[in-house]
C-alpha cells in the first residue's frame, strides 16, 4: 500500500501528479477487490499495469442504478468496507441529487482528514487568507457540503458564522448577521444569493454596498447570465466550487481559466463516451468518471459515471499553484425544458434570459393549462421605481421575440417571491404544473 500524504498544496508538477496517481489507483482497486460487490468483477485486471489506458479500461463503470438496486444491508454489507477493513467510521454523507433513494456513506477519519484538504483548497484557489470572517448559509444537515466548508473555513484560520440556510437560519435575520458581523465571504447555493438579495432589496438594503467582496457558490450550475446577476447585487467576485458525496470536494474555480480546476491529486477523472464508454478526445463533451483517491476507506468507488457532462482540458493555461491541474467545464446537457405549443424552452436559456433583465426584481415560471391548452405563466416582481406597464410590455416582447412564444405575465408584490422561496434550499422558479 502506497504511503503517499495528500497535502493542502497543490503539487509542483504535472509530473508529480502522475506519480501519485499510479500509486493510490493500485491503492484503490486494492481496496475495491476487499468489497463482495466487486468480486469477480477485477480477476482479469493486471494491478501492475493500472498506468496503461488498456488495462484501467477493463475495470467496469459503476452507476447509480448498480448502487441502488442494493438494499440498504446490501449496500453496507457488500459494498462498504466495514469493520476489520475500515479505519472506523466518524459520519455519514448523503449522496447527492433529488431523485431515487438517498444512500448514506459512511466516512472514516482518514477519508474526513483527505476531504478536509479538498474543500480547504476551495478557499485557497479564491485567494481567501486568513483572517477574514466568513458567512457560511449553506444547508447544515444531512449533506455534507455546509459542515465541510464551514470546518474548512475554520481550518484556513478565519471567523466563521454557522447560519445555515433560510430553512434553519430565517432570511430576514440572516441579512441582519451579515450587517452587524460584516462578512468578507459569503458562501452558499446560488439561488439563496439571489433569494438574499431579492430580500434586502425589498427592505430597501443594497448588498452591493455592504462587506461582502466573495461569493462562493457549490451544488447548483450558475450561468453568465446568473453569475453576471449576483456579483452585480452583491458587489462581488463569484466563485463556484465542484464536488459530490461519492468522492469529496473536488475542484474550484480560480478566476484565471472558465470552469473548474480538478484536484487530479486526490481524484482520478475520466471522460467517456455514454454510449461506448470509450475515451473522448480532449475538449469534446463526454461522461464524467471519477476515482477517489484517497477517500476510499470505506467506500471504494471505481470509476464511478457521476451524470455530470462535461469537458476537460488538461493543459489549461494559467500562471497560479492551480495551473496545475486540469479545467472541467459543465455541458449544461441534462437541462429540462418545456414544450409549449411545440416549441421547445430550455429552463436554462429561460432562466438566463430573465436573469439579463435588469428591470426584474424575480420570478418564477410556470408551464399550466389553460382551456385544454399549454400555456406559459410568468410571475415577476418589477424592480423598485420601474413602471410596471412598461417593464411588462417590453418582457413580453423580449421573451416573444426569443422563444416565439407569448407568456402571461402577472407582476407580483415586491417580497411575494421571497417569502415563498424562504422555505427552500434550492428557489423552484421553474414548474411544470400541467394537467
Amino acid at each position: 500500500m502506497s504511503s503517499i500524504a495528500p497535502s493542502l498544496a497543490p503539487p509542483m508538477s504535472r509530473e508529480e501528479i502522475r506519480n501519485i496517481q499510479s500509486a493510490r489507483k493500485r491503492h484503490a482497486v486494492a481496496q475495491a477487490r476487499r468489497a463482495c460487490f466487486f468480486k469477480g468483477k477485477l480477476d482479469h485486471v493486471d494491478v501492475e499495469r493500472l498506468d496503461d489506458p488498456a488495462e484501467w479500461n477493463k475495470i467496469p463503470i459503476l452507476d447509480k442504478d448498480m448502487l441502488r438496486s442494493l438494499s440498504d444491508a446490501e449496500f453496507y454489507r457488500d459494498f462498504c468496507l466495514l469493520g476489520s477493513h475500515g479505519d472506523g467510521v466518524s459520519e455519514y454523507w448523503r449522496s447527492g441529487g433529488t431523485t431515487g433513494r438517498p444512500l448514506f456513506y459512511p466516512r472514516s477519519h482518514r477519508d474526513l482528514a483527505a476531504a478536509m484538504l479538498g474543500f480547504c483548497r476551495v478557499f485557497h484557489c479564491a485567494g481567501v487568507s486568513a483572517p477574514q470572517r466568513v458567512h457560511c448559509s449553506f444547508p447544515l444537515g444531512i449533506h455534507p457540503a455546509g459542515q465541510m466548508m464551514a470546518r474548512a473555513a475554520e481550518k484556513c484560520g478565519m471567523a466563521v458564522l454557522m447560519a445555515g440556510a433560510g430553512t434553519t437560519t430565517p432570511s430576514s435575520l440572516q441579512l441582519e448577521l451579515i450587517d452587524k458581523v460584516k462578512p468578507d465571504v459569503w458562501m452558499g447555493m446560488s439561488s439563496y444569493a439571489l433569494h438574499l438579495a431579492n430580500l434586502a432589496d425589498e427592505d430597501g438594503r443594497e448588498l452591493a454596498s455592504g462587506s461582502v467582496k466573495l461569493v462562493i457558490c457549490s451544488a447548483e450550475p450558475i450561468s453568465s447570465a446568473k453569475r453576471e446577476k449576483i456579483e452585480l447585487l452583491w458587489g462581488a467576485r463569484l466563485r463556484d466550487s465542484f464536488g459530490m458525496t461519492e468522492a469529496g470536494m473536488m475542484g474550484a474555480e480560480d478566476g484565471q481559466v472558465g470552469g473548474f480546476r480538478i484536484w487530479t491529486d486526490l481524484f482520478f477523472i475520466e471522460v467517456v463516451d455514454p454510449r461506448t464508454q470509450e475515451p473522448v478526445p480532449e475538449g469534446q463533451v463526454g461522461a464524467l468518471l471519477v476515482t477517489p483517491l484517497f477517500t476510499n476507506n470505506v467506500t471504494p468507488f471505481l470509476r464511478w459515471m457521476s451524470g455530470d457532462l462535461v469537458t476537460c482540458e488538461t493543459g489549461a493555461s494559467g500562471n497560479g499553484p492551480f495551473s496545475v491541474f486540469p479545467v472541467v467545464r459543465h455541458a449544461h446537457r441534462t437541462s429540462g425544458f418545456f414544450k409549449i405549443k411545440g416549441v421547445n424552452i430550455g429552463h436554462a436559456e429561460f432562466e438566463d434570459l430573465l436573469f439579463r433583465q435588469r428591470v426584474v426584481n424575480d420570478f418564477k415560471c410556470e408551464a399550466v393549462t389553460v382551456r385544454c391548452e399549454d400555456a406559459l405563466r410568468l410571475f415577476v416582481e418589477i424592480k423598485r421605481g420601474c413602471d410596471a406597464q412598461t417593464a411588462t410590455r417590453d418582457l413580453l416582447n423580449v421573451i416573444r421575440g426569443t422563444f416565439e412564444v407569448s407568456p402571461e405575465i402577472v407582476v407580483l408584490l415586491l417580497g411575494t417571491l421571497a417569502k415563498e422561496f424562504e422555505a427552500s434550499i434550492k428557489a423552484p422558479r421553474i414548474l411544470d404544473k400541467r394537467d
